[in-house]
């Protein structure tokens, strides 16, 4: 069966053709139009995009003064750089002053492959949850992506869209709801829950289907906004399942995994395990061959399924 691919960062190039009829709209970019995939927006639209160069703490004060002007802004840039290089101006000029910036940023995490550890950006969800007045978004395929970029643009607040490098299998339709702050339950299952955001939802599902032919019955969810987080979805899920995996292409702190521990110490204490990156950097190298190396595939995820069932014992 041939399974339908494309990237994350690809949807932002195609929700700024829908979003581009709104006059608001502007894009500013630190010499990465290409990579980014705005170069598009930018010859369609000159008038509307500004090229910063490599000089992204000046690019946020921009933005934040589009905003103030009545403008949609959107910083786009490598997650390394933004909010790797800006932490400092999103956090005082954008979410400080609660001003709507919508922060699209491309080659996140490991999949970034061959360009090492320097660009892998491992702890970007981690700097943005923290922020107040941040929403954070990470979404786990071209569809999802695509619907999140548009709807960002009607929050009146900062907004960080994480998007991949790499093409992916599309596992959403067109047609399927997206709410931000609301998780998407993909399967339904009693045993155990794997909660999971970004390239591991689709990990996660195989994992699941083999999971199934051991007898094992898995429910998915995919927790695509990070914040606002949806305990609620985990909460009903873990009250059932009585034990959760969760799984990201993340630091092993402060994204998701954090996101879900908070939530049950303080509405449902569970057992849970965590599939993400062990507190080191990345490195250069295939994408298939980064994920194996640590950690998250599959089969890692199979694993933490079998030890945090053990646990639930």
């Amino acid at each position: 069966m041939t399974v339908n691919k494309e990237s994350t960062r690809q949807a932002l190039a195609d929700a700024l053709k829908v979003l581009a009829k709104n006059k608001k709209v502007v894009v500013l970019n630190a010499d990465l139009a290409g990579s980014n995939k705005v170069a598009g927006f930018a010859k369609d639209y000159p008038n509307r995009f500004f090229q910063c160069g490599v000089a992204e703490q000046n690019m946020v004060g921009m933005a934040c003064g589009f905003a103030l002007s009545n403008k949609i802004p959107f910083v786009t840039s490598f997650a390394a750089f933004v909010p790797g290089r800006v932490l400092d101006q999103i956090r005082v000029s954008a979410c400080y002053n609660n001003i709507p910036v919508k922060f699209a940023s491309t080659h996140a995490g490991l999949t970034v492959g061959e360009d090492g550890a320097t660009h892998q950006a491992l702890e970007d969800i981690a700097f943005m949850r923290a922020l107040p007045n941040m929403t954070v978004i990470v979404p786990c395929d071209y569809n999802e992506a695509k619907k999140a970029l548009i709807e960002s643009a009607k929050t009146p607040s900062p907004v960080y869209i994480r998007l991949g490098r790499p093409k992916l299998p599309i596992i959403t339709k067109k047609t399927s709801s997206f709410k931000i702050g609301k998780a998407d339950v993909l399967k339904r299952g009693s045993d155990v829950t794997i909660v999971a955001c970004g390239i591991m939802v689709d990990v996660a599902l195989k994992a699941a289907k083999y999971l199934a032919k051991k007898k094992i019955s898995v429910e998915v969810i995919n927790s695509h906004t990070i914040k606002p987080f949806d305990s609620a979805t985990i909460i009903r899920s873990v009250k059932k399942t009585k034990c959760i995996v969760s799984a990201e292409e993340h630091q092993i702190n402060g994204g998701l995994g954090s996101a879900v521990a908070e939530c049950l110490a303080k509405l449902h204490p569970t057992p849970q395990e965590f599939v993400a990156v062990n507190d080191s950097f990345g490195e250069s190298g295939l994408v298939n061959e980064l994920l194996k190396k640590y950690k998250l595939t599959s089969t890692d995820i199979e694993k933490a399924v079998y030890h945090v069932l053990k646990r639930k014992k």
